[in-house]
């Protein structure tokens, strides 16, 4: 699997190891929690330069199967993706989805 990603994202994948592998269970967690809130304070901005790019092929006229190849995720998720949509469906806010489902009702 390591050929099929960016050696970016082999290395984070490989610092992710190495924190989970830390013997002192509190050193492990402390070390969790660090890259926990990193990550809920990137999230935002990684997806958003996700979806840059499939706007961007979109607007090339690339199809929705051919991206989702080409950025190794389902059809579905580029299509949630290219909507602006940042999780399952599932995930939402609940009174958001409610609104949405009276909008498309009337």
């Amino acid at each position: 699997m390591a050929d099929d990603i960016t050696e970016e994202a082999q290395k984070v994948r490989s610092a992710l190891s190495e924190l989970e592998a830390i013997e002192d269970p509190i050193e492990r967690a402390v070390a969790i929690s660090e890259v926990l809130a990193d990550h809920e304070e990137r999230a935002p901005r990684l997806r958003e330069l996700r979806r840059e790019a499939v706007l961007a092929m979109r607007a090339e006229g690339v199809s929705y199967r051919k991206i989702a190849a080409r950025l190794k995720v389902s059809l579905g998720t580029v299509q949630s993706i290219e909507r602006g949509h940042a999780g399952a469906w599932g995930t939402k806010d609940r009174r958001k989805r409610e609104l949405q489902e009276e909008r498309s009702a009337e």
